[in-house]
């Protein structure tokens, strides 16, 4: 069984992220960069299913710059096989982010596709829903849990009113949660080894996707800095100020 998992390039989690002057988007210079984390989750799972013997090949699968590279080095240090570049200098809105996969998925004969339920700068929560959509693929999103079972995926999907169990018919889309599994740190020995991994470039052009955005950025800007709290003397003070000034009760 062949997995495909997506690979994002975001500026790191733990990075305060800078408003360019301009109000044209985030300043990336000299930003450090990492895999998405729901990504990095996604990873994880594929290579768990290819330890347990379920899986034969785990590809991961990233758009962007050159630079992404570095990311795709990551994801191979973590136990992927091979990676695939698709490069692109511009944003890929979520759409176009979907049918790149789902060339990439009739070129590659995947029999599963992981990826992470959302990426931490655009928030979207969008290309797995697409991507099943185009392909007319089962998907289980939001999972917490995924099991291989008789060629179908067992997926427990996080929602609302707590969890929902699905039986998918493979090939399917999965979409990851925070609680699926615990990502793992890659070792040095391993590090080393990705760089011998197999890389292919290619483009949207080359695999026959349109990647024009429908999308416009109108302007981004930093949220309103929070005032200061204050200390109140009493209970009844408390109250006060939640009716007047607050005005939630």
């Amino acid at each position: 069984m062949k997995v495909l998992v997506g690979v994002k390039r975001v500026v790191d989690a733990y990075v305060r992220v800078r408003v360019k002057s301009d109000g044209s988007g985030v300043d990336l210079d000299n930003a450090k960069m990492a895999i998405n984390p729901f990504c990095e989750i996604a990873v994880e799972e594929a290579i768990r299913m290819k330890e347990a013997g379920a899986a034969d090949e785990v590809i991961a699968v990233s758009i962007g710059p050159q630079a992404a590279q570095e990311q795709l080095r990551t994801a191979l240090a973590l136990g992927a096989d091979r990676g695939i570049l698709v490069e692109s200098e511009e944003t890929v809105d979520p759409l176009a982010v979907a049918k790149i996969f789902k060339a990439i998925i009739e070129k590659e004969g995947a029999d599963l596709v992981i990826l992470g339920k959302q990426s931490i700068d655009s928030d979207n929560n969008q290309v797995g829903q697409m991507l099943a959509a185009l392909c007319n693929y089962p998907q289980g999103t939001f999972a917490s849990k995924a099991e291989l079972k008789d060629g179908k995926i067992e997926v427990t999907r996080e929602i609302d009113g707590g969890e929902q169990t699905v039986l998918l018919d493979l090939p399917a889309i999965v979409t990851t949660d925070l609680r699926l599994n615990e990502p793992r740190y890659a070792s040095l020995p391993n590090i080393m080894k990705a760089k011998k991994k197999p890389i292919d470039s290619t483009n949207a052009a080359e695999l026959g996707v349109d990647v024009s955005s429908n999308l416009k950025t109108i302007s981004v800007a930093p949220p309103p800095e929070r005032t200061a709290g204050i200390k109140v003397e009493s209970v009844e003070e408390l109250v006060n100020k939640l009716k007047t000034e607050a005005k939630v009760i």
